[in-house]
């Protein structure tokens, strides 16, 4: 399998401040400069919070709690839920859910999210048509590349879009990911948004 290298300027996570993405390599011209983005804009947010989104407690800081993502028509939006209120929550629709810590305001961000989680996001978005959730998605999985979570196989155009074709490192069946050929200050933008969905941003 050939390989390539794609810098992705930014690009944050809470697992990482790192700005560099690994990205397969083919004989075609870079993929960020091919053609113009399928899109402008990231993900809306809807951010979370800091009290339960069932019992409206506040959650304290360094309390635990239950941060879980559901897509919404207008954004993608977090919830955060206490321990005490989790068994009890509707999970119904949710995108996927972790364990995390209430940080102070002012504090440096870097809230363990398990790889599961990223990954399972990625699945579900898998048939998203709308431009950013597109970008939002092939931005998730370049940084799952970088993680060795994910790898690429292949790449087929098919009219004027550009389709890899990856699979979750592991397993044998192939997954289509669509390349909006985004700029590097828009791999940047949606980069920034999907670790402040991740982080809460409180």
């Amino acid at each position: 399998m050939n390989s390539r290298r794609l810098t992705m300027e930014n690009a944050q996570t809470e697992e990482s401040a790192e700005t560099a993405a690994s990205e397969p390599k083919q004989e075609s011209s870079h993929p960020a400069a091919a053609a113009k983005p399928a899109g402008g804009g990231g993900y809306a947010i809807a951010k979370a919070e800091a009290k339960c989104r069932v019992c409206g407690r506040a959650i304290a800081v360094g309390e635990k709690l239950m941060a879980a993502l559901r897509e919404t028509p207008a954004a993608l939006e977090r919830l955060d839920v206490c321990a005490g209120c989790w068994n009890g929550f509707d999970k119904t629709g949710l995108l996927g859910y972790w364990q995390t810590t209430m940080h102070p305001p002012t504090a440096k961000k870097n809230v363990f999210v398990d790889d599961e989680v990223l990954c399972e996001l990625f699945e579900r978005l898998g048939q998203a048509v709308d431009p950013a959730k597109v970008n939002f998605r092939f931005v998730l999985g370049l940084i799952l590349m970088r993680k060795r979570r994910i790898v690429y196989e292949s790449t087929r155009h098919e009219g004027e879009k550009e389709i890899w074709s990856v699979r979750f490192k592991g397993r044998e069946e192939l997954l289509d990911l669509l390349n909006p050929r985004l700029d590097e200050q828009q791999v940047g933008e949606v980069s920034l948004q999907l670790g402040e969905i991740l982080n809460g941003d409180l």
